[in-house]
């Protein structure tokens, strides 16, 4: 049977990657291998002074900062697993595994870094590796256990860039619009953002959208195994006639911050400031600058839109949540499990686990004294977890945007968007179920469009079988039943869009959100 801490965290893509603070050992000193034979001291030259002994430099490991992938056995075959590392402003990772041919991604990884010895832990699918950092950080090496499976696994790194398989195109040419690299301020913040702006060719005034990111910090192209989402979706709609800013999120890239303290809500001011910026620069219409948010960053577009002022004047949500935050999280953690094979008692003993956890942060205000409490739980109900990783769980339950969440309701004020919006939902999306989760956002808006897409995952991606072929291997692509969807409905709703009492005047300061804050608690 599956431990049963091993499997109390909740979320496929929600639930926070559990954030571990580096060892100082882990960033101040690298271990030197021993030489394999001892060589007797040279033999100063006649005539010629010894030469003195250069010290040993130790040079520190550096943070772990990119992709790892490598073949996983399993009966019946082999699948790709995928980690993903980001090191955080504060000292402390962000880190996600991808399973492609599962079509799992995005779930969180908790990474414990001890010198060169490093455990990957996923508690949804009670899975963990551990092992060694070799080569500089090029080769994690170690064995990988799961239930009914304990195999040796080496994961490599990739290349930044590089797609899940190899073969690349030799050429590309520069694309037919303007690319600027571009910073703006979140006055709310008080935080610098970089990104990128698009802008089609020609005279102009365009329509321009800005992109908002799923759960975890991610750079301006949300890139997963070679995919790059966001900069897949700006070359389209740039081609096709929309202004695009994509940026990188807080503590990310060239933005500062730290997303490890942001909540759901803290971010509506980063999308704000991305509409204010927008509607600043010249050859893209005012009038019409929206959002465009992907899972967790299309329920940012609807409450940035719930605002009474410097609201979108159009918002097109991708795989957003439709349900409490807490239901999802339970939700998600049973369908993780289900698909790793456990059985209906395992689901639930999980489930009353997690649930006993987050109750004790519900009800114990004070940090310090929650964090203690799960940490005990942890730690006396589960022989295998170290001290430090029930620390680094009971930080993440108990960190803001977990707090905020468990009491989000996304259909809370849901009446107060008044701008036109477009809902899609892939039907094979293990992560945000169309039916659960579109289905009452569309009942709860005012002039709404929504699609249900065959086939598509919660990456927005097609079956592998309808990939293109680039120089012979099939490459991971936006779903172009998706993009034509999006492309259709922008040319017919935001020609559409007009000057309103909320967007006619645009004041060069931007409010705090805290009214905004309380206006998806659940109520």
């Amino acid at each position: 049977m599956i431990k049963l801490l091993l499997i109390v965290s909740a979320s496929l893509t929600l639930s926070a990657a559990l954030l571990v603070q580096l060892p100082a050992s882990a960033q101040t000193r690298r271990p030197v291998s021993s030489p394999a034979k001892t060589r007797p001291a040279a033999k100063p030259v006649a005539g010629k002074p010894a030469a003195a002994s250069k010290p040993t430099v130790i040079k520190p490991l550096a943070p772990l900062n990119g992709q790892w992938k490598g073949p996983l056995k399993m009966l019946g075959g082999k699948i790709t697993i995928v980690i993903t590392m980001v090191p955080l402003t504060n000292g402390t990772y962000y880190a996600a595994l991808d399973a492609p041919q599962q079509r799992i991604s995005r779930m969180p990884v908790a990474v414990e870094l001890k010198g060169n010895n490093i455990k990957l832990d996923i508690e949804q699918a009670g899975s963990r590796f551990v092992g060694k950092v070799l080569d500089g950080g090029a080769k994690l090496s170690g064995t990988w256990t799961q239930p009914g499976i304990k195999e040796p696994m080496v994961l490599l790194r990739a290349a930044a860039g590089q797609p899940a398989t190899a073969a690349a195109a030799p050429f590309r040419p520069a694309p037919p619009y303007s690319v600027t690299e571009v910073s703006f301020q979140n006055p709310a913040s008080r935080q610098h953002l970089g990104g990128t702006l698009t802008v089609p060719a020609g005279e102009g005034p365009f329509p321009a959208v800005a992109l908002l990111s799923d759960l975890g910090p991610q750079g301006r192209e949300v890139e997963v195994i070679g995919y790059c989402m966001f900069g897949q979706l700006a070359d389209y709609l740039t081609r096709h006639g929309v202004a695009v800013l994509r940026f990188d999120d807080r503590g990310v890239g060239k933005s500062s911050g730290t997303y490890a303290n942001a909540t759901t809500a803290d971010l509506v001011t980063d999308a704000q400031a991305a509409l204010a910026f927008l509607r600043q620069r010249p050859l893209i219409d005012a009038k019409r600058v929206g959002l465009l948010g992907h899972g967790e960053g299309g329920n940012v577009a609807l409450l940035a839109a719930m605002a009474p002022h410097h609201a979108p004047d159009f918002v097109m949500s991708l795989a957003a949540y439709g349900q409490p935050g807490f239901n999802v999280l339970l939700r998600q953690q049973g369908e993780i499990m289900r698909l790793i094979g456990s059985d209906a008692a395992e689901i639930k003993a999980a489930q009353d686990a997690y649930q006993r956890l987050v109750s004790i942060v519900r009800q114990t205000p004070n940090n310090d004294l929650a964090q203690a409490k799960v940490a005990t739980v942890l730690n006396s109900t589960n022989s295998g977890i170290t001290t430090s990783m029930a620390h680094a769980r009971a930080v993440q339950l108990t960190s803001p945007w977990s707090r905020y969440f468990f009491d989000f309701n996304p259909l809370t004020n849901l009446n107060k968007v008044v701008c036109p919006v477009l809902l899609l939902n892939g039907n094979a999306d293990l992560q945000v179920s169309a039916k659960r989760n579109m289905t009452p956002l569309r009942r709860g808006l005012h002039s709404v469009t929504a699609y249900r897409l065959d086939g598509v995952n919660h990456l927005f991606q097609p079956p592998p079988a309808q990939w293109p072929l680039v120089n012979g291997v099939q490459q991971p692509t936006f779903s172009p039943d998706a993009l034509k969807k999006i492309n259709d409905w922008v040319n017919t709703k935001i020609t559409k869009v007009s000057a309103s009492p909320l967007n006619a005047k645009q004041p060069a300061a931007l409010p705090k959100m805290a009214k905004v804050a309380s206006m998806f608690r659940k109520g």
